[in-house]
């Protein structure tokens, strides 16, 4: 594309895709453009975060692996939201719109600091609001757009098609046919951009 460097042409290959509640997706966008050397394409997905932990022990666990990796990868300390995994199905009607709008990463770099850096619910539409605020879209649009039924069906389509692009799930980043999961994906999504940049 004329007027654009190497590295924007290398990461709009790539396709990283995400849902908000996902501690894990937090960790990838943190690092996602860095990595890849430029923005990729976002894409929300309704795919969801960590399942159901069966005791507290469990959810501990967890959540101490996503620290250490987190510190590791030189992203903020966690403020856990009080329920892991949070209700993100609004937030990610709201990312959808952004998306639309063309918003998607700064609504969802907010989102996921309001969630993942300062412990608040994004099950909580007061929350949704102020990472839709920071990145200058107007609450009164914002709720209109996320009860459209198009936003709905934006949504529902872009998670079908990521299924069967082989998304299993979040976080991920699509390279052409090939599909990286995990934050410790995005280094060989980033090897694969380059090799496929001078092929």
């Amino acid at each position: 594309m004329a007027g654009s460097s190497t590295a924007e042409h290398e990461a709009a290959a790539a396709v990283f895709y995400f849902d908000l509640c996902s501690p894990d997706a937090y960790l990838a966008a943190e690092r996602v453009v860095g990595v890849l050397g430029g923005v990729p394409e976002f894409v929300p997905v309704h795919l969801g975060g960590p399942g159901a932990f069966r005791c507290a022990e469990e959810e501990d666990i967890y959540k101490a692996g996503i620290e250490r990796r987190a510190a590791a990868r030189g992203v903020l300390p966690l403020r856990w939201p009080p329920e892991l995994p949070a209700d993100s199905e609004w937030a990610m009607l709201v990312a959808t719109y952004a998306k639309q709008g063309g918003r998607i990463v700064a609504y969802s770099m907010a989102a996921f600091r309001q969630a993942f850096a300062a412990g608040r619910d994004l099950g909580d539409r007061d929350t949704v609001l102020l990472a839709a605020a920071a990145a200058e879209m107007h609450p009164t649009a914002v709720i209109k757009g996320a009860s459209l039924k198009g936003t709905r069906r934006r949504l529902d389509e872009a998670t079908a098609a990521a299924r069967a692009a082989g998304v299993r799930d979040v976080p991920a980043v699509r390279v052409g046919d090939l599909v990286f999961h995990g934050d410790e994906g995005l280094e060989e999504a980033a090897a694969c951009v380059r090799t496929a940049s001078t092929s």
